[in-house]
């Protein structure tokens, strides 16, 4: 009895540790010195951490009868299909091109500037390679297949957006990483040059070539492990040229500076607003579609483009729920929608083709499973 018991003990002391070792990497590293005496500073960090404009709630444990229901569509029934580009498309100069490569990965190509949001190559968004999210499709562009990328984007340090393996691969080939505060030590723990990664606050801009790159506010939270939550910062971009502007807003809960950010940077031609992900336990973490098609009102938006769906089961709802929500209340106020397939050019130069690819399957309408953020503040169209 004493030895299983040893036995036992040994188990269950060993493996927390072998976890902690083999995500060690991928768990980042804490800011230190000039990058945190820089956070120090930042009107948005209190106390050790960045918050919000309007806290998160997080009624989780008022309805622990919805912990496991989840829909029986959270995940494709059989692969979707993806285009693979011809690469040289990417050798033709345009205006405006954006190539959505699921969740929040896109390929923004803005005058002859190319910049990555959120790249994330590896099979899983985790810090292991062998429990985690798993993706539904490989990517439709290959990592070495990629046109030359002159900035990649992050938004966050949450894995689906930042992921290590990825930042790795691209640190030898591209120059610039625009990253939030803090979010730049991960990336120098894992090998980019520190002269390659510029780190914003809100509001704060860089150029890259000709385009002006804006962080602008969100409301979310950031952490690679459970110790270390919204020790670095969250945030949207904007891009804009002389000819076009671009919004992307992270991962983010509804709050009133969207109106702002469509004041001071917009209007926008296009707009990549997270829609899945969402559920009534985290209504301040991830904005939901009726309120993603609000935000692109808010922001000023001509066309919205969809993002944070279709790669990964995040969430209890059914994977084709975000869309067809996101149509309905586009339909509703009539505004223009594209949800190209993983991998579809759009040159919006040209006339733009938009196909639904999704399957149609069962999923639930705004009435039946509403999600509307916490806090006092005018959610009306503008």
């Amino acid at each position: 009895m004493r030895r299983f018991v040893l036995a036992i003990l040994t188990i269950i002391v060993t493996i927390p540790f072998l976890m902690i070792a083999d995500g060690w990497t991928s768990f980042g590293i804490a800011p230190g010195g000039e990058r945190l005496q820089r956070m120090q500073r930042s009107p948005n960090f209190r106390d050790g951490v960045f918050v919000n404009g309007i806290a998160l709630y997080n009624p989780f444990m008022d309805a622990p009868e919805r912990w496991f229901d989840s829909s029986a569509f959270a995940k494709p029934e059989t692969t979707p299909v993806v285009v693979r580009p011809d690469p040289g498309v990417f050798d033709v100069a345009t205006n405006l091109r954006i190539t959505w490569l699921g969740h929040s990965i896109a390929l923004i190509e803005l005058g002859g500037v190319r910049l990555l949001t959120d790249p994330v190559w590896s099979q899983r968004v985790s810090p292991y390679t062998w429990v985690g999210p798993e993706r539904w499709y490989p990517p439709p562009i290959a990592l070495d297949a990629l046109p030359p990328i002159d900035a990649v984007l992050i938004s966050h340090d949450h894995y689906d957006h930042l992921d290590r393996e990825t930042i790795q691969a691209l640190a030898g080939k591209v120059d610039h990483f625009v990253v939030p505060l803090g979010v730049g030590a991960h990336l120098e723990y894992w090998g980019v040059p520190p002269a390659h990664i510029v780190e914003l606050d809100w509001w704060d801009a860089t150029p890259v070539g000709d385009v002006r790159v804006t962080a602008t506010p969100a409301r979310h939270a950031s952490g690679r492990m459970l110790i270390d939550n919204d020790r670095t910062l969250w945030m949207g971009f904007a891009l804009d040229n002389d000819e076009r502007a671009v919004y992307f807003s992270g991962d983010t809960g509804l709050f009133p500076e969207l109106k702002d950010i469509g004041d001071r940077l917009g209007p926008f031609d296009v707009t990549l607003i997270e829609v899945g992900a969402y559920g009534a336990d985290w209504p301040d973490w991830h904005i939901g579609p009726e309120q993603a098609v609000l935000a692109h009102n808010w922001v000023r938006g001509e066309v919205l483009m969809p993002v944070h769906w279709g790669l990964f089961d995040l969430a209890r709802h059914g994977w084709t729920e975000p869309v067809e929500r996101t149509l309905a209340a586009a339909r509703d106020r009539g505004y223009r929608v594209l949800t190209p397939r993983p991998g579809v050019p759009v040159d919006f130069d040209r006339r733009v083709e938009n196909p639904k690819w999704w399957p149609v399957v069962p999923w639930q309408r705004a009435a039946e499973a509403p999600i509307v953020a916490t806090g006092d503040f005018d959610r009306s169209f503008r």
